[in-house]
């Protein structure tokens, strides 16, 4: 009673840290249609610079997979103002940091510096917004070092292949099921051409959202956007995403990946989830919060407790759940069975987990550490300026808008255990997923 009484009040301390945590946020949209974020963050003289685009590798033309991450790294190329090879080095000769990232549903670009080095940091990415020289030269060049970055961190990693092959199988329809960084055969024949097509398309004021977190004021960043960004023109491309969506599910979907070099075999079923919806956040709430209750915390978890504690037959358990994605993506749990546990018998006692909860609900103590855990998590990602700008960065281009990031706190503190019951008994439908194993060769031998 000690320990459940301990945790709400915890949890009932932190909402209102919470509230406290809150920054400042302020947000324009520029006559071009650029969106602009102002997260205010008096707690050091830097800034946090970062450029989205509303596009991702869920956008690509079909045929064209890895377009969209291969463009990312064309984008360092140059411009006819700062040739290729300066970009970075000019940051670096201002004390600053930076990089870029591609995910289904953006691409982001991103300087951390000095605040009164955030006038060159817009000069330069708003150059290079529509300002890109490519050649078939620097094409060729970039394209080889994609490929030689999928074989390192793909084609030579069995459980990213595992990952891919699951996705594939998840969306037989639905572009999340190409992998971002692309198939092999798809990026090879990618050309100078398409790059520029898709970077004229997209790379436009109102495909984006500029994030500016810092020790700066909302209207000295406005100015300065309008001075920068203000004169580039939009794109007559950009309409509403419209992309082909998955067909219902209405039949378990299962594979089995085998790789000599798997040394720990596991299980993994992911389900067909719904997103995150703009002014209607609560479903997603629910299913956050069921899994950290499932899988989240590690041995205080529901399929730790249970698994690896209770019937000593797992070395590890999870869940997982984002819900921060454009479109519908996925809910997964997983165990890693002890050694001479098969993973038949892992998936056995996971079904029997996921039926325990169903019938028997959520531990209020359980419940109340998820909350807080969660609640702790945002809070320090407050702490990290960028985390601060990343934050509403993929939020806002995954369909949310600033009141949606504000408000994610208290909605999730407003679940109940009947709200994640609800929401467990309509997703953990066997029909709605697929079950993957990955094993080693001496598995495939028994």
């Amino acid at each position: 009673m000690r320990r459940i009484l301990g945790l709400v009040v915890l949890a009932i301390i932190m909402v209102p840290m919470a509230r406290a945590q809150q920054v400042p946020v302020t947000s324009y949209v520029l006559e071009n249609g650029m969106e602009v974020v102002v997260i205010e963050d008096n707690r050091a003289p830097i800034v946090t610079h970062m450029v989205w685009y509303r596009v991702g590798a869920a956008d690509e033309p079909m045929g064209k997979s890895g377009i969209a991450h291969f463009l990312e790294h064309l984008m360092f190329k140059g411009t006819e103002a700062v040739p290729d090879g300066r970009f970075s080095e000019i940051i670096e000769a201002n004390g600053g940091d930076e990089n870029a990232f591609t995910s289904q549903d953006y691409t982001a670009y991103f300087q951390q510096v000095a605040v009164d080095r955030l006038p060159l940091m817009m000069e330069m990415e708003a150059d290079r917004m529509r300002g890109l020289i490519l050649d078939d030269a620097a094409m060729l060049t970039e394209r080889d070092v994609v490929l030689e970055e999928r074989a390192l961190r793909t084609d030579s990693n069995p459980r990213s292949l595992f990952s891919e092959q699951r996705d594939a199988a998840q969306f037989l329809n639905h572009p999340y099921g190409t992998p971002i960084i692309g198939w092999p055969n798809e990026v090879n024949a990618l050309t100078l051409q398409d790059a520029l097509d898709f970077y004229v398309r997209f790379y436009a004021p109102n495909n984006a959202v500029l994030v500016v977190a810092g020790d700066v004021k909302p209207e000295d960043v406005l100015a300065l956007a309008e001075q920068y960004y203000g004169p580039l023109s939009p794109s007559e491309g950009i309409t509403k995403r419209l992309r082909p969506q998955e067909p219902p599910q209405r039949a378990e979907r299962r594979l089995v990946y085998r790789d000599a070099r798997v040394a720990t075999p596991y299980v993994m079923r992911t389900y067909l989830a719904p997103n995150r919806q703009s002014g209607a956040q609560q479903k997603a709430a629910a299913l956050s919060l069921l899994a950290d209750v499932l899988g989240g915390g590690g041995i205080t978890s529901l399929l730790g407790q249970r698994l690896q504690i209770d019937e000593g037959i797992a070395l590890s358990t999870g869940a997982f759940y984002s819900g921060l994605s454009y479109d519908p993506d996925t809910f997964g749990v997983y165990v890693v069975p002890k050694p001479g546990i098969s993973l038949e018998q892992g998936e056995a006692r996971l079904d029997a987990t996921l039926e325990y909860l169903l019938e028997n609900g959520v531990d209020p103590a359980r419940l109340a550490r998820s909350k807080a855990s969660l609640l702790a998590s945002e809070i320090y990602a407050m702490d990290s300026q960028r985390g601060l700008a990343q934050r509403y960065g993929a939020a806002l281009t995954s369909g949310l808008t600033v009141d949606d990031v504000q408000a994610w706190p208290d909605i999730l503190q407003a679940v109940t255990e009947e709200n994640i019951l609800a929401a467990a008994r309509e997703l953990l439908d066997i029909r709605r997923a697929v079950t993957g194993y990955l094993m080693g060769e001496e598995e495939m031998d028994q």
